[in-house]
């Protein structure tokens, strides 16, 4: 008997419906994949794959150019923490479909997002060390926890195609720790733990601080910010995007949940200008659909939402009025093969960060590439 519990469920295309699901091809990195980049049609079957030289420091995402933009683990800034190794990135590269490196930019304190625009320009999260009264500064969290008595404070760059710093933002130096709490149940290694930046428009960029439960917009020119959702009403959020109209859609994963014991997550749909919840999807019962941590959503063309259950590698595609179309559990179960982020993440797994969905006309180099 199968004794791997995700196995046993199921893996590969667990269901579609060809009428209503997008038509297209979804993009995943198995995080353990040690460089793996797959592709696959609707019907579950591998179409293309990418093997890369390093493992992902997340995600994979499919530029307009048909170029692959890559965060790749470079583990070259050794472990500042007990954790790092799990979401540090470092290289941040553009690839041709053979796999084929043709641009990169490093930074070994890169982690978790970075956003590749289409004219090379990259927009990255990235770590500094705060130490004394400037990590003291740091509220909440598990009392002692700093490794060395160092926090690691976010930073969010931009920089151009050749490399050259056009943008930058501090955690330490802009965001108010009274705004930024710690929840009581993370160690005070890394603060706030912003996973994700998207710019909203030329003037603001929106980000997901993880460890406080809370979305900002961030004024490019001035450095303000204004809170979008706190622990009221997400909980540990992952992949906060704008999907027009004002509206960020994000990954509510559900992880201490305020006045909640029950664990589950949902995608909620949030008016920018108001806060208010516009849409929603959860499963019934909610806590059939729970990843702890990490995660994606994708408004797709026709309205229908991808979803990225990330932690048990579980990529699946709801409509408007919340019909699941289509499901796929990723195949790919291996350990990671570094030591340290092995030790933190023991056994097989399946987990990627994010999924996405391209239509067969962003991806115009595929049916040459098929036939050899």
């Amino acid at each position: 008997m199968e004794q791997n519990t995700l196995k046993r469920r199921g893996i590969g295309l667990i269901g579609s419906d060809p009428e209503l699901a997008y038509p297209g091809y979804t993009l995943y990195a198995p995080l353990a994949g040690n460089g793996i980049v797959d592709l696959v049609d609707l019907a579950g079957e591998r179409v293309h794959r990418w093997e890369l030289p390093y493992r992902p420091g997340r995600h994979a995402r499919l530029l307009p150019d048909g170029t692959l933009a890559y965060n790749g683990a470079t583990l070259a800034a050794g472990v500042l923490f007990p954790m790092w190794r799990k979401y540090s990135g470092g290289s941040m590269g553009k690839y041709a479909p053979d796999g084929t490196l043709l641009a990169e930019h490093r930074d070994d304190l890169q982690h978790h997002d970075a956003h590749h625009y289409d004219d090379g320009r990259v927009l990255y999260t990235a770590v500094e060390p705060l130490t004394g009264a400037a990590a003291a500064r740091i509220r909440g969290g598990v009392p002692g926890s700093e490794a060395g008595g160092v926090v690691w404070a976010d930073v969010i760059r931009e920089v151009a195609a050749d490399g050259t710093l056009l943008w930058e933002w501090r955690a330490a130096a802009q965001l108010d720790p009274e705004d930024a709490v710690l929840q009581p149940h993370y160690w005070r290694e890394h603060w706030p733990l912003i996973n994700s930046v998207y710019p909203l428009d030329e003037h603001t960029v929106v980000a997901s601080l993880r460890s406080v439960s809370a979305v900002i917009v961030i004024d490019r020119a001035t450095g303000a910010y204004r809170l979008l959702a706190d622990r009221a009403t997400v909980a540990q959020q992952h992949h906060a995007t704008p999907v027009g109209d004002g509206r960020i859609l994000l990954l509510d994963n559900g992880t201490f949940r305020e006045g909640e014991s029950v664990t589950y997550s949902r995608v909620v749909e949030i008016d920018s200008a108001t806060g208010e919840l516009v849409w929603k999807y959860q499963d019934s019962p909610r806590e059939a659909f729970f990843t702890p941590y990490m995660g994606g959503a994708q408004r797709l063309p026709n309205g229908n939402t991808l979803i990225t259950e990330a932690a048990f590698g579980r990529i699946f595609e709801v409509t408007r009025e919340r019909r699941i179309v289509w499901e796929y559990v990723v195949p790919s179960f291996t350990e990671y093969p570094d030591a340290a982020t092995a030790a933190v993440f023991p056994g097989v797994s399946n987990a990627i960060f994010r999924a996405y969905r391209y239509g067969a006309a962003e991806i115009p180099w595929l049916d040459a590439a098929r036939r050899g």
